[in-house]
């Protein structure tokens, strides 16, 4: 684990670029048992060639045995102990499209839903309503006016919305409305502490308002909450690596988790093709000393059960790689943030493959190719991925001996 007291005396002003390319849910699992992963599947010349020159291990995203949310896995890559520094989801939405989340703010992760008349859900996403609709339903949301709080409601995504709660006294220790289930009515707002009641309070109020407002606006007719949280105050790049550091990603939620962490975000309207991704960070790469590129649809792919579109987008995401090795990075790292097997649909536990390029001072291991199999024997071993940080760092020649 990065130990960033340590880290902040030993870096250097001046060192090598680095490059973290997170597949998202990269790893995988067989579709039979004397079968071939996702990865393994997947022709990819491009990351074959980097494994074989470079080291690969495999990366355990938060403890063995658990299957981690994309936010604690983010920070896992990124350095921080995952464990020790916690990020809600609300925060993560509500910075992910640019909202400041201010100390004493409480931010909220919303979903439009769809209730019959009797106010059951039917629908807990609303049918999935594009974007442009939900923004509609965003408009009418902002015009409730709770007293003695300032309330800041913006669309994030199809059915998603971001809610900032902001004012004296307030508190995000609150159970989530979202029931989990159709065929019962969202959940009040319940303070877990004694010091979230009144914010709990203000909640229940607005949800009030909120049905008011929806009422007739099917399918999107009612909202659930989720992730009640308050930002985190996680250390900056800038103050602990000392690196001025980009972020290059689609989905807000992977910009929200950069940008806390101090990375500025990168305007992206790629619609995550993995070229076009590539190519902002070849627009950007001189201003940068490190940069983070996300791509979204491995996971996705992973979390439909759809083992053969997987094994597309990893090749796509080859075929465009020679984009980023024409940078020639003094460090370039490919992984997952963790592991979405198409066989089981979900995130899951198992490590993540990872591969190191640093021609000037990695150590080349035994593998052939990029896939499950051949990082297990790799020289990086299995390690945390909050280790990440500081090999990189290290090979970039940017950390400074320790002790006499």
């Amino acid at each position: 684990m990065a130990n960033f007291e340590l880290l902040s005396e030993l870096v250097n002003n001046t060192g090598g670029k680095i490059l973290l390319l997170v597949m998202d849910g990269l790893g995988g699992l067989p579709r039979t048992a004397d079968g071939l992963t996702e990865l393994e599947t997947a022709h990819t010349p491009n990351m074959d060639a980097l494994a074989k020159a470079g080291s690969t291990g495999l990366s355990i995203p938060v403890a063995r045995g658990i299957a981690p949310g994309s936010g604690p896995a983010h920070l896992g890559l990124f350095g921080f102990d995952p464990l020790v520094y916690k990020i809600g989801r609300g925060v993560l939405e509500a910075t992910g499209i640019g909202i400041t989340v201010e100390p004493g703010d409480v931010a909220i992760r919303g979903n439009f839903c769809t209730v019959d008349s009797n106010g059951l859900i039917t629908d807990r996403r609303a049918g999935r309503i594009p974007t442009e609709e939900g923004a509609k339903r965003v408009e009418l949301l902002k015009q409730i006016q709770i007293p003695g709080v300032e309330i800041t409601c913006e669309a994030v995504q199809d059915y998603r919305f971001a809610l900032l709660l902001r004012g004296a006294g307030l508190n995000g220790d609150i159970a989530d409305t979202d029931p989990q289930a159709t065929g019962v009515t969202p959940l009040p707002a319940r303070a877990l502490s004694p010091a979230a009641e009144y914010t709990a309070g203000l909640v229940n109020q607005w949800l009030a308002e909120a049905a008011k407002v929806l009422k007739g606006h099917e399918p999107a007719n009612m909202v659930t909450l989720r992730g009640f949280a308050m930002d985190p105050a996680l250390p900056k790049y800038s103050e602990v690596y000392n690196l001025k550091a980009a972020c290059v990603a689609v989905y807000p939620m992977y910009k929200g988790v950069a940008r806390l962490v101090g990375m500025d975000i990168i305007p992206s309207d790629s619609h995550d093709h993995a070229a076009d991704e590539f190519k902002r960070v070849a627009a950007i790469w001189n201003d940068y000393d490190f940069v983070f590129c996300h791509i979204k649809y491995t996971d996705s792919r992973g979390e439909d059960g759809n083992f053969d579109a997987k094994v597309k987008v990893i090749e796509e995401v080859d075929a465009a790689l020679p984009i980023l090795t024409a940078l020639n990075p003094d460090v370039f790292i490919i992984t997952g943030d963790h592991s979405t097997p198409a066989t089981l649909k979900s995130h899951s536990w198992h490590p993540v493959p990872t591969l190191l390029h640093a021609p000037k001072t990695h150590m080349p291991d035994r593998a052939q190719s990029f896939g499950e199999r051949e990082c297990m024997t790799g020289a990086l071993g299995q390690f945390p991925a909050a280790d990440l940080m500081p090999l990189a760092l290290a090979h970039a020649n940017r950390l400074a001996k320790y002790g006499a």
